[in-house]
């Protein structure tokens, strides 16, 4: 399911939900994607935001990294940057930055794994809003040369076991299960 023309309407109505839950997180982010002319756009709520999971294949380890605002471990991804609008290659470049990891690449496939709207709490820059993740799994064949960005934000390589008990979100367990299963650990 790869998004080359940023076609994310095309992609959600393509997307097959896992659950009920799910399924009305995609409805939800597909009426607003129809609806707004930028669904990227920080003035939305829900807005579009493109995330992964960091998986060495080899050792069946994930990345996870402290997300200072949200006070937790996350996957890597966020926002995309003004004109772009393909949510792999958003998730590929929030990857690079956050990681440092130069190799990194859609695994095993581009497929979108997990469509979720997730609460942000507010902040002296802006209001409480939600984001419509859309999640992938990317992989790296050089986990030794992860980097954090800024100091605030370390990495951590985990066995998915670890990671499930270090997250504090369930939405973020269920992607780490998804990803689980295509690692075959």
């Amino acid at each position: 399911m790869e998004c080359p023309s940023g076609d994310v309407q095309h992609l959600l109505s393509r997307y097959q939900p896992a659950d009920g839950g799910e399924a009305a997180d995609v409805a939800r982010t597909l009426a607003m994607v129809e609806s707004t002319p930028d669904p990227w756009s920080r003035g939305v709520s829900p807005h579009l935001t493109a995330s992964a999971v960091v998986v060495h294949p080899e050792t069946g380890r994930v990345l996870l990294r402290w997300h200072e605002r949200m006070e937790s471990w996350l996957q890597i991804g966020g926002h995309g940057d003004p004109g772009e609008a393909d949510p792999l290659a958003i998730a590929l470049r929030e990857g690079r930055e956050e990681t440092g990891l130069a190799d990194l690449r859609p695994w095993p496939t581009a497929a979108l794994r997990h469509v979720v709207v997730v609460s942000v709490p507010g902040n002296a820059r802006e209001p409480a809003h939600e984001h419509a993740d859309l999640r992938f799994v990317l992989a790296t064949a050089t986990p030794d040369e992860a980097r954090p960005e800024k100091p605030t934000a370390p990495l951590r390589w985990l066995s998915v076991p670890d990671a499930l008990d270090l997250v504090a979100e369930d939405n973020l367990r269920e992607t780490l299960l998804r990803t689980r299963s295509l690692l075959g650990v």
